[in-house]
């Protein structure tokens, strides 16, 4: 029997997403539907294809953003970025992985919903692809003149670009390609800017007729929807088709016979006390990830390993001074295979192998002495916490199921079984229970036994810019001088027709065919979040009654405005210290340990903002906690301790905080580079955002470069600087406390957290007024970085400007119309966002 063309082949409950899933089959096709039915409002569709790369021309890229460029039933330039405009989406995108692409949407408007349902689904099965739709995504020759200089131009190159100027980006993918030399992994899914300009117009749509079929397809709907409409709209679309061999699967690497070495050079410019340093790092080929409790083992060993800031293996590589940071982030599951990283970055070049040494010889100690009990309780409560709180932040959940589904389904695998966690949580825990030395086992057979590793190194090399901007151009140079008069003038035409198609807009009868949504599609009435404001000692207590399933979340904020401005860089830093520093007590590794055993974790943030109608806006340092009621007392002591008992007098481990935060800023500004420039614009505008500049952006990378001077040779001064924070901020006067916590349960832990407020430091807590010079001044920073990141801003209210809501149109308009026409519609940039601030 079968619904709309779809046979049932399995219903039932998932009980750990309180979900009932049913997995069908297209009869007609083969398209499989993974259908998750539940009360969650924020439903999520996604239509997944297998995409396994044959070159680095990175054509899987630029098709996923060229089927979002128009379509039979939606023949508009940019659909895609039209429901943005207008859809009350909560996610909206398309992503490529090395072996598959992925479409998917969500909305909790069931009307908005199935509008773009309905435009994805014939977007990737019915796109235009024209030859516009490669050279303005991907990649085409432009020539203004015959006379000009010949460039290339293309909203996936220069975005590759970008990326490839990233070394933490470069690690990455050269780590995974020295692992899998002999299939479609060992090439660049996203496209190298050096070969992407191979790709052909008839490469492009050949890839699209042999993957885009729903016999390639795997399809997943979630949340609170009809089910049974989910199979007619998708029939409505199937019907069409006939079944086709599809293979889209990627092969299985063979092992090697002996680790194997690959040095790459990397793009760096500095010299002196700050000159860039290496990368280093380990990789391994691991089995296929399609046995769920193999993959709840390693996962559990690699959170042991490196998880935390007291993980042995993580401070083995951190305490031997031998780089700034940890690379890798130990196990991958997204590929067939799994694979393990593990390095470090800011390494002295030549100190290569003494990192590999030292990686190798931790995980020989680790694998004949064992794994501290505690941190292996710690990191399996932290695990298993995680799982059953299932906060997908700003991700819908339903997102992040189907991503974990994804690849063992992509390999024929049980989509369902990677939804559940009971059975191989429980599994794992019984073979550490039965034998004691499970992980030390897993350590040997995996990593130390398991020839099938790469050390791959990433040295610094000045020149490497300047060298593939001169290769760019004599490739280009060497293509222009073959051109004949009408060669180029071809060329010259098309720049100028594509240019045309860019400049003009969408008919009217165009647009009209996407659907959108109307006042009446709308719930007017908008949701509150209970909130109820009392006192609590001095400081004022914000309570939100609501369910969450027996966690209590906790916020203790300290006004950072009680501190004078030259203090802000270290305020960022005694955050820090509260939960890696250790107290007088425990050691920090002791006391990571205790906050894995006992709680979901404990970090600290810090919230700045403008306030309407008062210049100095506000600014706090945020401390989190949260826990089960039943270890809700634990967290309270664990915040007490640090709170209290904080040692800042470690100078080394001070130290090490230190590097890892100047590494990883410094790591940041290509990737992160358009981030930067908004934040050295608003630095200049309001008080809050100069104090976030000081806590976190570029002053605060030159504050740490310094700063790592200072503990060397003015370590008393430092530590005082650290204690007059202390000192200032720890006051139970003037902070805010924030719960989320059900009403049962709230009068259960309140008297527990007043204690905790009472036994803080009573001092007075003067706010001071902060007087930065804010100059609006223009900028130049100097990137080894292959892309450019601009930015213009400005203080409207010091133009006269009084705040209206149309503001928030304006905006949208601007970074969905006119600034995405022209910067990556005509510019060929990847992106343009504009934003507005109250």
């Amino acid at each position: 029997m079968t619904t709309y063309g779809f046979e049932l082949l399995r219903d039932e409950p998932v009980a750990e997403i309180n979900t009932r899933a049913r997995l069908y089959r297209h009869t007609a096709t083969g398209a499989q539907l993974l259908s998750l039915e539940n009360d969650d409002e924020n439903k999520v569709f996604g239509i997944t294809f297998r995409t396994p790369s044959a070159d680095s021309t990175g054509v899987a890229h630029i098709l996923e953003h060229s089927v979002l460029g128009g379509s039979q039933k939606y023949p508009l330039k940019e659909p895609f970025v039209e429901l943005i405009k207008g859809s009350l989406k909560t996610f909206l995108n398309a992503m490529t992985y090395p072996d598959r692409t992925v479409y998917p949407v969500a909305s909790t408007n069931l009307q908005d919903f199935y509008n773009l349902v309905d435009v994805y689904l014939d977007a990737v099965f019915h796109p235009l692809l024209t030859h516009y739709h490669l050279d303005q995504e991907g990649w085409h020759y432009e020539l203004e003149r015959a006379d000009k200089p010949l460039r290339y131009k293309g909203v996936v190159f220069n975005e590759m670009k970008g990326a490839y100027s990233s070394p933490d980006n470069l690690l990455y993918r050269t780590s995974q390609q020295s692992l899998f030399p002999d299939n479609a992994y060992g090439f660049d899914s996203g496209g190298d800017p050096a070969v992407i300009p191979e790709l052909t117009y008839a490469q492009f749509t050949r890839f699209h007729r042999t993957y885009y079929h729903p016999s390639n397809a795997l399809i997943y709907f979630y949340g609170d929807d009809d089910p049974m409409e989910r199979l007619r709209i998708l029939d409505g679309y199937l019907s069409s088709y006939q079944a086709q061999p599809v293979d889209g699967m990627v092969a299985l690497q063979p092992s090697f016979a002996a680790p194997r070495r690959v040095t790459r050079p990397y793009s760096v410019d500095g010299a002196g006390d700050n000159a860039p340093k290496s990368f280093v790092q380990l990789n391994w080929l691991l089995p296929e990830g399609d046995d769920p409790t193999l993959v709840m083992a390693l996962s559990l060993l690699s959170y042991a390993l490196i998880g935390t800031q007291a993980s042995p293996l993580r401070k083995a590589l951190i305490d031997s001074g031998l780089g700034e940071d940890v690379t890798g982030g130990g196990l991958s599951t997204g590929l067939r295979q799994m694979t393990f990283h593990v390095g470090m970055k800011g390494v002295e070049p030549g100190n290569d192998l003494a990192v590999e040494t030292l990686i190798l010889g931790t995980l020989q100690k680790l694998a004949a002495e064992g794994i501290d009990r505690e941190m292996v309780e710690a990191a399996t409560n932290t695990f298993e916490f995680s799982l059953r709180e299932n906060n997908t932040g700003s991700t819908p959940r339903g997102l992040a199921w189907m991503m974990r589904a994804l690849p063992m389904w992509l390999y024929q695998g049980d989509p369902i079984a990677p939804l559940r966690f009971e059975a191989p949580l429980a599994a794992v825990r019984q073979a550490l229970h039965d034998d004691p030395e499970y992980f030390q086992g897993m350590i040997r057979s995996y990593l130390l036994e398991n020839p099938h590793r790469t050390t791959v190194v990433l040295a610094p090399d000045a020149e490497l810019s300047q060298m593939i901007e001169a290769e760019e151009a004599a490739r280009l140079a060497r293509v222009q001088a073959q051109l004949d008069p009408a060669q180029a003038q071809a060329l010259v035409d098309n720049t100028l027709a594509l240019r045309r198609r860019q400049e003009t807009p969408d008919s009217p009868e165009a647009l009209a065919k996407l659907p959108m949504l109307k006042l009446s599609d709308l719930d007017r009435q908008s949701k509150t979040i209970p909130i109820e404001v009392g006192d609590i000692h001095g400081g004022e207590l914000v309570y939100h009654d609501l369910f969450t399933n027996g966690i209590v979340y906790l916020d203790l904020g300290f006004n950072l405005q009680v501190l004078p401005p030259d203090l802000l860089p270290y305020a960022k830093l005694f955050g820090q210290s509260l939960v890696e520093m250790g107290t007088e007590t425990e050691d920090f590794v002791k006391l990571a340990q205790r906050i894995g055993r006992t709680t979901g974790g404990i970090d600290v943030s810090n919230f700045l903002s403008s306030k309407q109608d008062e210049a100095q806006g506000v600014a706090w340092m945020m401390v989190h906690g949260k826990a089960t009621m039943a270890q809700a007392q634990a967290m309270l002591d664990i915040l007490r301790d640090i709170l209290l008992t904080v040692r800042l007098d470690n100078r080394e481990r001070f130290r090490q905080i230190v590097l890892k935060s100047k590494a990883r800023r410094e790591s940041s500004l290509v990737p992160a580079g358009s981030s930067v420039v908004d934040g050295r614009l608003r630095a200049g505008f309001t008080t809050s955002s100069w104090a976030g500049e000081q806590m976190g952006g570029l002053d605060y990378l030159f504050f740490l470069r310094r700063l790592v001077d200072a503990i060397d040779q003015d370590w008393l001064g430092v530590l005082a600087k650290l204690e007059e924070v202390r000192r200032h901020l720890v006051t139970r006067q003037g902070m805010v406390v924030n719960v989320t916590l059900d009403a049962a349960h709230w009068a259960q832990f309140e008297p527990a957290l007043r204690d905790l407020v009472a036994a803080l430091p009573a001092q007075p807590a003067a706010r001071r007024s902060w007087t930065p010079r804010l100059a609006e001044i223009d900028e130049g920073l100097v990137l080894p970085a292959q892309v450019n990141y601009v930015g213009k801003g400005a203080n409207l209210y010091d133009l006269g400007y009084h705040y209206h809501g149309s503001i928030q149109v304006i905006s949208n308009f601007l970074r969905t119309a006119w600034l995405w026409d022209r910067i990556r519609v005509q510019g060929g940039a990847y992106g343009a966002f504009c934003r507005f601030s109250k």
